[in-house]
């Protein structure tokens, strides 16, 4: 008995295992429920008419959104599948004449994202190259018979140009563009790039030495501003001495008379060593000289 209970359960599991994806498989082809993944739609139409739309991630049961019409769709309508992600394109060498006449070839990338699944579907038998196309279309005639320059420096300015051409038509068939970039120019005439090039090295240049003059004229100023402040300080130490010094002074002279005296001999001797005048050293005989001279008057006037 053991033994049969366990061969049922086997050959049990064994069709359930066999079976169950089938009849999953069959529930969804019927309709019964709906597996949508990320950043999908599922658009629903039923007698050429749009019943509905799915795009929230998961298992999604139609009966419960569109009601018993669902059952109807694997036999009457059809199931659209729509990728919802964000994209990228690049559209490579579309050609365009400068105002030069120079003959040039030019990148565009640009990013679409479907956000109106219905019309996406069903206002365009081809939106993602009519989307292509009208790209295209509005970077030649924005960029053509530009100077040079101007297509070089101005280019995300141009390039919002083009997006803003664009946006309106994307719109009606259910595309969101997104950033458009003109990303590469390129030259066919090997002597304009030599011109061009030429230009670019000159202009670099050119800022480079503003930068090194604008540079040194700061430096200049900050010199000279520092030796104004350092001769402004100096001057006022040089008008505060005195009064510091007579201060001093008078400090001693209260203190003591013949610290005084001393102090100032000191100050005069050292003011006349400062001076690089001459000074002769007179001995302290020199009084003898005087009474000398004064003895010679007298015997004169004898």
């Amino acid at each position: 008995m053991t033994g049969d209970y366990n061969l049922d359960n086997l050959l049990a599991l064994l069709l359930g295992i066999v079976f169950l994806p089938l009849v999953l498989g069959l529930a969804r082809r019927l309709g019964l429920y709906a597996i949508v993944a990320e950043r999908e739609a599922q658009v629903f139409t039923l007698f050429g008419k749009v019943l509905g739309t799915l795009d929230e991630p998961g298992i999604r049961f139609p009966i419960g959104h569109f009601g018993l019409k669902a059952l109807l769709v694997p036999f009457f309508g059809e199931l659209h599948r729509v990728d919802t992600r964000l994209r990228q394109n690049y559209l490579r060498d579309q050609m365009v004449n400068s105002g030069e006449g120079t003959p040039m070839g030019v990148g565009i990338w640009y990013e679409m994202q479907v956000n109106d699944t219905v019309a996406y579907l069903f206002a365009n038998a081809n939106p993602e190259g009519s989307l292509e196309a009208n790209v295209s279309s509005a970077a030649i005639s924005t960029l053509s018979n530009l100077e040079m320059d101007k297509m070089l420096e101005d280019r995300h300015q141009l390039s919002q140009q083009v997006r803003h051409t664009v946006s309106p038509l994307s719109e009606k068939w259910g595309y969101r563009l997104g950033s458009v970039y003109i990303r590469k120019v390129a030259f066919t005439d090997r002597q304009m790039v030599d011109n061009i090039t030429d230009k670019v090295v000159k202009r670099l240049v050119q800022v480079t030495s503003a930068m090194k003059q604008d540079g040194e004229n700061r430096v200049g100023l900050i010199k000279s501003q520092t030796a104004y402040k350092v001769s402004q300080k100096m001057a006022e130490a040089s008008a505060a001495r005195p009064a510091v010094v007579g201060d001093a002074l008078n400090a001693i002279a209260k203190q003591d008379p013949e610290v005084l005296a001393v102090v100032l001999e000191v100050l005069e001797t050292q003011k006349l060593i400062e001076s690089g005048a001459p000074v002769d050293l007179v001995p302290t005989e020199a009084r003898v000289l005087v009474s000398l001279g004064a003895v010679g008057t007298d015997q004169v006037g004898a």
